[in-house]
């Protein structure tokens, strides 16, 4: 794993109270969200209700002002820290429309974030993006250059898949692709569950939700978690 190891009986992310805002508007009321390693909970709700917006603040964004209440990682506050700090303490954040990156190429990213290389790296590397069927030489191209808005979703999830973070927030990574894509993805969330991660799935993806429909939803609205949806 890539993360560093925090010693304790029971390893969990939590988001306590949390008020935050952007600007002078309070976009966060008050949130509370655990996520422990080995489950998936799916988020929902409609545009607008603050599901993107507390995924990046749990990752920190610094245009989220945190106004009250606090982010743990297995009971350590990580609040205050910049978000290369918490991805280090195992947060994934696959973003809802990943930026491009000029001069960085996929592979050599991964391997520069994982702190991995050699053969051995790079063959499980190719052979994650089979899986997800990319053609390989993919890892060759620069990061969201160029690709469509599947192929991204796909790279993002190629991503979690290779550093195998503890926690995984995945930002509606179903959005926009075909029913294939959607199926496709769900099994590759449910082997990153299966192999130890937690996963924060936030979608309004019909299919999804019935795919996910054995696991807790939660519905979003006003920048407020209501009760389980279903």
């Amino acid at each position: 794993m890539f993360y560093k190891d925090v010693n304790t009986v029971n390893p969990v992310l939590e988001v306590k109270d949390l008020r935050a805002r952007i600007d002078d508007k309070e976009v966060l009321r008050r949130v509370k969200l655990s996520l422990s390693p080995g489950e998936i909970k799916v988020l929902t709700g409609p545009n607008g209700s603050g599901k993107s917006t507390l995924a990046r603040t749990i990752m920190g964004d610094e245009r989220i002002e945190v106004v009250e209440g606090d982010i743990l990682v297995d009971g350590e506050s990580v609040k205050d820290l910049p978000p290369e700090e918490r991805f280090r303490k195992g947060i994934f954040l696959s973003f809802q429309m990943p930026p491009e990156f000029e001069g960085i190429r996929i592979g050599e990213f991964l391997l520069r974030i994982s702190g991995r290389s050699g053969p051995e790296a790079i063959r499980e590397m190719k052979e994650i993006a089979k899986e997800l069927g990319l053609d390989p030489s993919i890892l060759m191209r620069e990061l969201h250059r160029g690709l469509s808005g599947g192929e991204r979703k796909r790279v993002e999830l190629l991503q979690a898949l290779f550093l195998k973070p503890k926690y995984v927030l995945l930002d509606e990574i179903d959005s926009g692709v075909d029913v294939e894509s959607v199926e496709l993805i769900a099994k590759k969330v449910k082997e990153l569950v299966d192999g130890g991660s937690a996963v924060l799935f936030i979608t309004h993806n019909p299919l999804s939700l019935k795919i996910f429909s054995d696991r807790p939803v939660l519905r979003m609205e006003g920048g407020r978690i209501l009760e389980n949806a279903g």
